[in-house]
């Protein structure tokens, strides 16, 4: 099947479904991108995202979580966390099989969150973390904070996060970020609140960025 050039191809294995992006001739490197509460893979952040980590030499893999497979509207419950963590790893050990080389892994709001307590429950699970709005605590309740686990994460991790997001501030941001034990970037989005759709956003620097503090830590 020919893969479109923006959107991908779909992809579907087991447990994994979401659209796989491969550079012409394939790639060592792999990304896994998944959405947030409200959304699907088919996000335009996470196309956007997608398309440019391809045109860069990196194979990506955006996916839907368990908790939208099961139904295409609606957030997911608490008790689907563990399940959407699963879902993750198995998208993560799906990538693997066509590009072995560093993987990884990813998400806007919720999924970014899943996707670092998967990091800090299992350290080999990626090579760097990608997290786009990083809900730090929910809008107005600064006092709930969602960073219990940073310590535990082991991978370089870069936080994509706009100057007007409810779901932290850039100050609060630049505190919990200090908690994680490895190489980590915090990237300011000017303007932009919890959907990143406003402010400049450099997607090929970001490529760059992750690779860079990836190779810090080998």
């Amino acid at each position: 099947m020919s893969q479109d050039p923006i959107l991908g191809v779909a992809f579907e294995k087991g447990d994994v479904r979401g659209f796989l992006h491969m550079p012409a001739g394939g790639s060592e490197l792999g990304l896994v991108i998944t959405h947030g509460a409200g959304s699907n893979c088919q996000a335009p952040l996470l196309i956007a995202v997608a398309s440019a980590f391809c045109d860069e030499g990196i194979s990506v893999l955006r996916c839907d979580l368990p908790f939208r497979q099961k139904r295409p509207k609606g957030p997911p419950s608490p008790a689907m966390a563990a399940a959407d963590r699963a879902g993750l790893r198995s998208a993560v050990r799906a990538l693997r099989a066509l590009a072995p080389g560093r993987t990884y892994l990813g998400g806007h709001s919720y999924g970014g969150r899943q996707a670092s307590m998967l990091a800090a429950e299992e350290a080999k699970v990626a090579d760097a973390l990608l997290l786009l709005s990083y809900p730090l605590h929910p809008p107005q309740k600064p006092d709930q904070l969602r960073s219990a686990h940073f310590p535990k994460i082991h991978a370089p991790t870069i936080f994509v996060h706009g100057t007007s997001d409810p779901f932290g501030t850039l100050d609060e941001m630049e505190a919990a970020v200090k908690m994680i034990p490895a190489p980590t970037l915090l990237l300011p989005i000017e303007g932009a609140g919890h959907d990143l759709k406003q402010g400049r956003f450099n997607l090929r620097a970001l490529v760059s960025a992750l690779r860079d503090n990836c190779s810090q830590a080998t």
